[in-house]
């Protein structure tokens, strides 16, 4: 046996990704349906390359019913957008 030191991203097959966008960067969508709309970067996730941005791609998400509530609700949320559709501004 041969003992060879790996780095630890190679371990876990994990890639390190540099994106153009930082936390706290303001952005315009440039493609998709919010095309146009800017907002501040609340969220990055570097390995999926995905972006979430303040008050773009906005989904509803229904909610059930928790034990000490006694209704259900529908809150709406940012879900992430790909960062290549989205440039500094």
């Amino acid at each position: 046996m041969c003992n060879i030191l790996i780095p630890s991203n190679m371990k876990t097959g994990i890639k390190k990704v540099k994106l153009h966008v930082k936390k706290n960067d303001t952005v315009t969508v440039i493609s998709g349906n919010d095309k146009g709309k800017m907002g501040k970067v609340l969220k990055v996730f570097p390995v999926a390359s995905r972006v979430i941005v303040e008050g773009v791609n906005i989904r509803k998400r229904h909610m059930r019913p928790l034990q000490g509530q006694t209704q259900g609700r529908i809150i709406e949320r940012e879900f992430p957008i790909h960062s290549s559709n989205v440039k500094k501004s």
